[in-house]
């Protein structure tokens, strides 16, 4: 339907900016723009310019505003904000936060973002001045026995729940601190206190203040996202104000391009949620994914068949990522996601990116190909691009001929007037062909070629790429229990068409849909979506029947709030539609689910259900489809009611093309390579293809703003709407011999790592306990037949050797005593355990026609309580291993399929036989978390045994054992290094080093390596005695120590299996504390000696200074609640970096629970939490810095502590100075101070405070060179 004027949609992305018209006329244009061209000052401005002048007739003047008069509306999505985001660019500001919490943001989740990179690179803090608070409300409990704490004034927060007013805001010292941020140049300003979610008074008074003196913006976290979790909450305020001035600037350069500065035109934005919203309420911590959120509303309104309900992936390929989602019917949100290192809690579409795009880097590394994620770029781009850049995926496509350089524009090289430059591409594809082909010679008769051609190598890549960007597809669909093959594949962006027959034959779909507009789909979805307008607020309370009517009064008023809202904005009551969700969760869980139901005003509230839906059905059906099981006698509890309302104003599809009535024309003949070699491939130009055309592959279609590939077997079909529809031809077993071919290699090595990654989903998703679903204190990996670690998903380091040892035991244990259908449990540290709490369930895989396992799976998870002389099972001063918890050496957990619980409980409680014991004290979550990672472990043996059948079992089991003799390539490469760098005399180098446990006991080690060899013996003889402590080690640990430190000093990234101990030979003297007796206590030596070890080994190879060496174990409880968490410190520093301040370090990776969600469940006030400066060792580089945590008991509590570093320091390495040394305070109500020691359990009173400063990490290189940093 035409208007009579012009409608606009535009996607302004970082590279292009891409713009879809509906002219007065009726006819539709398409433009491609740089977002950034000295030829002009806006891209969007420009593109509309363009358009109107090229339809009308007559120039515009580009330096004068444009008409107006002949614009119906422009919508836009933008990267402004992500760039800005990406880039650190964004407004100057500051953060106002409670006092004793300066550094909560920078601490964050304290989890350091990748395991094995001894340099922490954490991104930038958004905020460059902190203005502390002196202010605090916190939640009433009635088990709060603090007198004091009783006499504060009661208020009450939005979700009804009580708080206490512990402290009032000083206005004169708040004035004073902000004037100072105000003398810096500094006018935006985010605030964010404790449990503002629910009592925002204080946030508002300072907001008031702020505005009155001067701020320009001010963003309080209680407006931005009432949501309970204060460090989420307060990243998304800080981005808010990093960003909001940005986008308020670019919107006002934009709109002044134009008459009275779009007064009389509708402009509205797209938001990260896929809605849009008026230009004046578009908001930086809502726009995000303001771009990517127009595609996926493009392919899902124009790929989705409601009729046929097949759910679509959509693949949006782009330069330097991809993006992949889902969509079924209904988008789907997430409300809090990670981007640029940032955590945004926003509702934002359910988008997952991978880091492989069209320019992505190539590289050979240990005789692997490795696709990314570096990326070459726009400048200097590809070497195609003709200025010097690397290999990328784009190159390997030219060289293959899927890109044919006459069909792109003359923009490239030095002077951007030059074609596609080939030669360039075959240059750096010959080099890495070269690289390869060494390789192959040097590996002797495993492999099957030797030499390969630049064109096999190239497809090789393309392969590795496409195996890559099949990762995410399967982690939203598997990894959430839907089949990828019952799939369409949505594939869009510049890069798509060229991977897309390849991507959907390996996730098995049959169809690919490329829409007709797919260059610009982002573009085109804006002018198809809905205007969104919502509201949220916090909640508290149960879904139960007492509170129906107050949950029906509060979605009510959102929903007229959002009417009232849509209707100002000229929507009349047919155009406007709601959407009600209810974000619940089970009591004492973290994990909830924004659930929805559809709006019926003719229903009414029942004894079961409010009158807005059925949500208890909604959420525990939803439940039970996500996490595989229902919490039958647990509370359900409200924590936000939202509701969207949706504007419907989205234009309608429609298509003017002719039906063919010939065969199609064909451009040319171009040679291009597959798998099996050169093919004659027949291009086709898009433009020119009617409805009905049929494509019969090898093809390429030729878009003007993209390239499709059509691969031999495929066949393509114009649909009405012109769009590419691909059949896809199913590939039956792959033909791949067993002998070594360094492209299957890379794809195996991906296959692998998936499945430990798909395993650990699930055992995310079905567990129940805070530790394993939110502190996600598990691991999950895959084993040969012979027990040797295959592939182990980057989990928690301390399990990542450790678990092999107890597949060994279990083999050698049970040989024959195995069946189909059983399942084992161990923890016992002389079966290869860490320590009890730590519980590894393994499950034999066999495959029909081996009377032997073929494959084990297996997964290991800390469970927060089996038993033992205190809560939580991390007793302090255990001196037996039978104190500490329930033991499994070799139990069947299940037998012939049959879950053994009368059994397993009976184990569970067996402790509580012994006096000053007790057995498990949650046995309800333990089971929960054993059925958990039993599942994990069937995904596990599903996944393998769709890998065997795709290959078969050998070319599976050939490619494990070269995967594995790939990682110990990589481990004699690295060590033939260090020989050269030490070499003293001969063929052996050695080195040394010995640290101290705070009980003096030394762990010492001498490192011989053989260079010629390329191997070492690491020889722990002169370690102390086993302890009467528990800080004992199994050797399991140790050799997970190992294998961790030697995948760190590798730097880059390898898989980590059993071939990275094939070069090492390890000497453990038995009864000294790594190799203790067999009933010695060991709970401390998995947490606390494990990381003695690694700084030993780091000391002796000079890889970088001592970090905190400790995990800072913190257990707090009694007979009715148990808490444990662990603590970050100060990371060492190196020979090129700072170490890290508040972060967790080599052996655990653990999250520290939110500070609102502490105060909420567990009777303790958190009276601060933030590093203690000057603690890490000084040096050229210097060391991070520990924190400080202080934890205020509103109760007798019984609490234990097991730390270590609190007597010997955090070493320095090459002149530095070594890190201050923990310290343990209790601070007694009566003023006492108590230094608790290393390793205490002690009862505390009510008003008791305990103060934990966790060490620094040591410096590297003398300070007088300090100047080099």
């Amino acid at each position: 339907m035409t208007t009579g004027k012009y409608r606009f949609a535009i996607d302004r992305g970082g590279t292009f900016t891409d713009i879809y018209a509906e002219c007065p006329n009726g006819d539709i244009t398409t433009m491609k723009l740089l977002s950034v061209d000295p030829a002009y000052n806006d891209a969007p401005t420009e593109g509309i310019r363009r358009i109107i002048q090229q339809h009308e007739g007559y120039d515009i003047d580009p330096n004068r505003p444009i008409n107006t008069q002949k614009i119906e509306w422009i919508r836009m999505g933008t990267t402004v904000a992500t760039n800005a985001l990406l880039e650190r660019k964004g407004k100057r500001m500051a953060l106002v936060i409670n006092r004793g919490f300066r550094h909560l943001l920078h601490i964050g989740s304290q989890a350091r973002p990748q395991i094995f990179d001894l340099k922490i690179q954490c991104p930038t803090n958004l905020y460059e001045d902190i203005v502390e608070v002196d202010e605090r409300v916190v939640l009433d409990r009635q088990d709060c026995c603090l007198q004091w704490l009783k006499d504060k004034p009661v208020v009450v927060g939005k979700t009804n729940e009580k708080l206490r007013i512990v402290k009032d805001i000083n206005e004169d010292e708040l004035k004073n601190d902000l004037q100072k941020v105000l003398d810096k140049g500094i006018s935006s300003l985010a605030v964010v206190l404790l449990h503002s979610y629910t009592y925002n008074e204080h946030e508002q008074q300072i907001g008031r203040i702020a505005k009155e003196m001067g701020f320009e913006h001010v963003s309080l976290s209680s407006e931005v996202m009432p949501m309970l979790r204060a460090v989420p909450r307060g990243y998304t305020a800080c981005v808010d104000a990093y960003l909001t001035p940005c986008i308020d600037e670019y919107i006002r350069n934009f709109t002044s391009g134009f008459d009275e500065g779009l007064k009389n035109v509708r402009v509205l934005f797209m938001q990260s949620d896929g809605g849009l919203t008026p230009v004046d309420r578009f908001i930086g911590s809502r726009a995000i994914v303001s771009g990517p959120a127009g595609g996926v509303v493009g392919y899902a309104m124009t790929s989705y068949d409601k009729n046929q309900q097949v759910p679509v992936i959509g693949f949006d390929m782009g330069g330097t990522s991809t993006d992949v989602s889902r969509y079924a019917g209904a988008v789907e949100h997430v409300f809090e996601t990670t981007i640029a290192g940032v955590t945004i809690q926003a509702p934002q579409l359910d988008i997952n990116t991978v880091a492989a795009g069209g320019g992505s880097k190539l590289f050979l590394i240990s005789g692997v190909l490795a696709v990314g994620p570096e990326s070459a770029g726009a400048n200097p781009g590809p070497a195609c691009y003709g200025r010097g850049g690397p290999a990328t995926i784009t190159d390997a496509n030219l060289c293959l001929g899927r890109l044919l350089p006459e069909y792109f524009p003359k923009i490239f090289g030095k002077s951007n007037d030059s074609p596609l430059d080939e030669v360039a591409a075959r240059h750096t594809l010959q080099a890495l062909t070269d690289s390869v082909n060494e390789f192959l010679d040097g590996e002797g008769d495993r492999v099957n070629k030797k030499n390969l051609s630049l064109e096999e190598v190239a497809m090789g890549f393309i392969r590795v790429a496409n195996e890559a960007m099949c990762r995410p597809i399967r982690s939203i669909t598997q990894g959430k229990g839907y089949d990828t093959s019952q799939h369409v594949l949505a594939c869009f962006g510049g890069a798509g068409g060229q991977h897309a027959c390849a991507i959907a034959r390996s996730l098995g779909m049959s169809k690919v849909i490329i829409h007709r507009y797919s260059g610009i789909l982002s573009a085109y979805g804006m002018a198809l979506a809905d205007v969104v307008h919502e509201e949220q607020e916090p909640c508290a309370a149960s879904y139960t029947r007492d509170n129906f009517q107050f949950l029906d009064e509060r979605i009510d008023f959102l929903r007229q709030k959002c009417i009232e809202e849509l209707t100002k904005q000229g929507f009349n009551k047919a155009q406007i539609k709601t959407e009600v969700f209810l974000n619940m969760l089970y009591k004492g869980t973290d994990c909830a689910l924004m659930c929805q139901s559809s709006y019926d005003e003719a229903k009414v509230a029942t004894e079961e259900c409010c009158k807005n839906g059925d949500f208890h059905k909604i959420f525990t059906t939803r439940y039970k489809r996500e996490f595989g099981f229902m919490i039958s006698d647990r509370t359900i509890q409200v924590c936000d009611v939202r509701v969207r309302g949706i504007g419907m104003s989205g234009i309608a599809q429609s298509c003017s093309l002719s039906k063919s009535i010939e065969a199609p024309p064909l451009e040319r003949i171009a040679k291009c390579f597959f798998e099996d070699g050169y093919h004659d491939t027949k291009v086709y130009l898009l433009e020119l293809l009617r409805v009905n055309d049929t494509i019969v592959g090898p093809a390429i279609i030729i878009d003007n703003n993209s390239t499709i590939l059509i691969e031999p077997g495929c066949n393509a079909l114009i649909n009405e709407f012109g769009d590419v529809i691909i059949d896809i031809v199913k590939r039956s077993t792959q033909t791949v011999g067993d002998a070594l071919d360094v492209i299957q290699l890379s794809i195996f090595s991906h296959r692998f790592m998936s499945i430990a990654e798909q395993m650990g989903r699930i055992l995310q998703r079905t567990s129940i306990s805070t530790n394993i679903k939110e502190r996600l204190d598990f691991s999950c990996a895959l084993f040969g037949p012979d027990g040797g670690l295959v592939a182990n998903a980057p989990h928690i380091p301390v399990h990542l050797g450790a678990m092999q040892e107890t597949v060994k035991y279990q083999i050698e244990q049970l040989h024959v005593d195995l069946s189909d259908g059983d399942v084992i449990l161990a923890n016992h540290p002389q079966a290869g355990g860490s320590h009890l709490p730590d519980l590894t369930v393994i499950t034999p895989v066999f495959y029909p026609g081996n009377a032997k396992p073929v494959f084990f799976v297996a997964n290991r998870g800390h469970h927060a309580d089996i038993g033992g002389i205190t809560p939580g099972s991390m007793p302090a001063k255990s001196t037996n291993l039978l104190q500490e918890g329930a033991i499994f050496r070799s139990f069947k957990l299940v037998k012939n399929g049959i879950f053994q619980e009368k059994e397993v409980t009976e184990m569970f409680m067996l402790p509580g036989k012994i006096p000053g014991n007790s057995g498990t004290r949650n046995l309800h979550d333990n089971l929960a978390d054993l059925r958990a990672q039993v599942a994990a472990n069937q995904k596990g043996i599903k996944l393998v045994t769709e890998l065997i059948k795709e290959y078969s079992l050998r070319v599976v089991q050939a490619y494990m054992k070269h995967i594995q003799e790939n990682a110990e390539v990589a481990v004699r490469d690295m060590l033939r290094e260090v020989a050269k760098r030490n070499k003293t005399e001969g063929d052996t180098t050695t080195l040394s080093a010995v640290d101290f446990m705070d009980d003096g006991t030394p762990i010492q080690l001498k490192v011989t390596i053989n260079e010629k060899e390329a191997s070492a013996i690491f020889d722990f003889s002169g370690t102390g005695f086993e302890v009467a402590g528990n800080c004992n080690t199994p050797p399991a640990v140790t050799l997970s120590a190992l294998i961790y430190c030697l995948r760190c000093m590798i730097n880059h990234d390898i898989p980590l299996n059993q071939g990275c101990l094939n070069p090492i030979k390890t000497i453990i003297p038995k009864g000294t504390i790594l190799y203790p007796s067999e009933n010695a206590a060991v709970v401390g030596g998995n947490v606390l000696t494990s990381q003695r070890i690694v700084d030993v080994v780091f000391r002796a190879f000079s890889a970088c200074a001592a970090s905190q060496g400790c995990m800072n174990n913190i257990t707090f409880g009694d007979d009715n609640i148990a808490y444990y968490e662990t603590v970050a410190g100060g990371a060492g520093a190196g020979p090129s970096w700072n170490g890290r301040s508040g972060i967790h370090t080599h052996m655990t990776n653990t999250r520290i629970t939110d500070a609102e969600i502490l105060e909420k469940r567990y009777p303790i006030i958190l009276k601060s939490f933030t590093i203690k400066s000057d603690t890490g060792g000084k040096g050229q580089w210097n060391g991070g810095d520990g924190i400080i945590r202080e934890l205020l008991f509103r109760k007798c509590l019984t609490l234990s502590i097991l730390t270590e570093r609190r007597v010997f320091e955090p070493y320095g390495l090459k002149g530095g100075k070594p890190g201050k040394r923990g310290q343990n305070i209790l601070i007694q109500k009566n003023g006492r101070h108590v230094n608790l020691g290393s390793k205490i359990s002690v009862d505390v009173e009510d008003g008791d405070v305990f103060r934990l400063l966790s060490p620094g990490g040591g410096g590297y290189g003398t300070c007088s060179e300090m100047s080099n940093q």
